[in-house]
Parts: C-alpha cells; structure tokens; sequence
C-alpha cells in the first residue's frame, strides 16, 4: 500500500511552486524585452548608415552617366529613376531621406540624411541626424 509521502508526489505541483515558476519566467522575458528594445534602435541606426553608404554610390553612378549629381529638387528620386540604383530613399523610421545639393554639411558636393528617429533637426542617440561621411 503507498504510504502519504507516495501519494503526495503523485498529486503534481501547488500552486504556490506554479506561481514561483511564472514569476521567475516574467522576469526573464522583461530583462530579455529590455535588451531587444535598446538593439532595435541601434540597428535602424546602423541601417541607416548602410543605406546612405548605397546612396552616395548610386550618386556617383548618376554623375558618372550625367555628368553632375541631381538638383536639390530632381532629389533622390532622379537616381531611382534613371535606373542607376536599387537603394532605398526611405529611412528605417519610413521617411524619406533628405537629399541637398549643393550640402550644407558637404558644400562642395551633396549632402544625403535622415534626421533619425524623432525626424527632427539635431538630437541626440537615436534621434540624432546622419549624414553621409
């Protein structure tokens, strides 16, 4: 005949050890949420980077085929058009990149940004603008 001890372990977990359980998982998942949302951000920042690095490329396939770089009002677009590039004129926070020729930051040549995430002049970290080496 089983003795109590056997039949205790036979009824499963108490409720307390369940909610010790979930608790423990609640605070893994809001220290693993925190780390992604901080990533989340450093990656658009870096695509970003990448997509301008795309853009300055096409630029001078465009110049190379025209012999200039597209006006302030042709914009990006005219690179996209002429068919000279694939790069996207969006920036990962979806606004378009911000085209001037001739730059403010480059006046001798163009200036490609994106005014990061809050799509404001100026900021800093995540919100800071980026503009092409």
């Amino acid at each position: 005949m089983p003795s109590s001890r056997t039949r205790r372990r036979e009824r499963g977990m108490t409720l307390i050890e369940i909610l010790v359980v979930i608790t423990i998982l609640g605070l893994i998942a809001a220290a693993v949420a925190v780390n992604v949302v901080g990533q989340l951000g450093e990656a658009k920042v870096k695509q970003a980077k990448t997509d301008l690095h795309t853009l300055e490329n096409c630029l001078d396939l465009y110049k190379i085929d025209k012999n200039r770089y597209p006006t302030t009002e042709e914009g990006l677009q005219a690179v996209v058009t002429a068919g000279k590039c694939k790069a996207r004129i969006k920036d990962p926070w979806g606004r378009d990149y911000v085209y001037l020729f001739p730059g403010r930051v480059h006046p001798d040549s163009y200036d490609v940004m994106s005014y990061g995430a809050d799509g404001q002049a100026g900021g800093e970290g995540e919100n800071a603008d980026i503009v092409n080496p």
